[in-house]
């Protein structure tokens, strides 16, 4: 058996037990694909895929078991690879981010220059999506590393630990009523149009939890992934705002907008680092992970990444 068989039975999977698409991926012929599978199956004695002529049909059980311990050893094999890399390289090559619009945007820049002044060889990707593709650009390997608020914790396939704890805030112009009023209120926020995060991203879930606690429905009228297009539209008095607080912490002394903070009624979101299950992490890694957050150490990444079912929770 083979590292080129393997790969072939794991493409085909991938692709739906569609061999035509196999070979184009692997770019090969579908004849090898065929015999290279045959052979690897006449070598182990037992059938992976049950077929109808010629055509796969299904991956038999003892071919999950097979499929299983193939992706094992296709990515120890890329772990070779990186750790051959590394030190042949060192801190060069490149580190791949996926992430959020607001960490991209709010949390990033400080830590990522950083990275850069201390690994000045170091290139550095940032690849910007909904948290569900953050996960997927791991899963696929496209990123190294993950940065989200929503969806990461519900992929077993992934570690993730918190990075960091925030809360949302209420944006409004300065002459708004609710501007310079001592306390507010789900109710109040559910009476005014409001303005707000698409449901995948930056804590729309606490949102939503927090007024269907209450029995309330907010009166939602514009969504966008971007903190800077809500404020824009509540420059434009089209409602209230709710963004993440990292989005006003640039905003100059005697803006035209006034924050107030929603923690008490919407409670608290916890942001979270995330990397694919087995993979082999890099030293820049480890070091862009303690920018990020003093208590995210190389010790305790490396205890999860080891199965360490320890809480880690903020």
């Amino acid at each position: 058996m083979n590292l080129h068989q393997f790969r072939f039975v794991q493409e085909a999977a991938r692709r739906n037990l569609n061999l035509t698409e196999t070979a184009k991926a692997l770019f090969t012929s579908q004849p090898g694909v065929s015999k290279a599978i045959l052979e690897l199956e006449e070598e182990l004695g037992v059938d992976i895929f049950s077929r109808h002529g010629k055509r796969l049909r299904r991956i038999t059980e003892p071919g999950q078991q097979v499929l299983a311990c193939i992706e094992i050893i296709l990515r120890e094999v890329g772990n070779l690879k990186r750790i051959g890399e590394e030190y042949s390289r060192q801190d060069s090559g490149t580190f791949s981010i996926a992430t959020t619009h607001t960490q991209a945007r709010y949390v990033l820049p400080t830590p990522v220059a950083q990275l850069r002044k201390n690994l000045p060889q170091l290139r550095i990707s940032l690849h910007q999506g909904s948290p569900d593709q953050v996960a997927k650009m791991l899963l696929d390997e496209t990123a190294d590393l993950g940065l989200a608020t929503e969806s990461l914790a519900q992929y077993p396939e992934l570690v993730t630990l918190p990075c960091y704890e925030w809360q949302h805030v209420m944006v409004v112009p300065r002459d708004h009523p609710l501007a310079s009023a001592e306390r507010i209120s789900l109710e109040q926020l559910a009476g005014e149009p409001l303005v707000s995060y698409h449901p995948s991203f930056t804590g729309r879930t606490r949102i939503d939890k927090a007024f269907a606690s209450r029995h309330l429905t907010p009166n939602i009228v514009l969504e966008a992934i971007d903190s800077d297009v809500i404020k824009t539209y509540v420059r434009l008095g089209m409602g209230v705002g709710i963004v993440a607080e990292m989005a006003m912490r640039e905003e100059p002394a005697g803006s035209d907008l006034v924050a107030r903070p929603l923690g008490t009624l919407l409670g608290s979101n916890v942001t979270r680092i995330a990397f694919k299950r087995g993979a082999y992490l890099r030293n820049y890694v480890y070091s862009f992970a303690e920018l990020l957050s003093e208590r995210l150490s190389r010790k305790l990444i490396e205890k999860a990444m080891n199965g360490d079912s320890t809480d880690f929770g903020l």
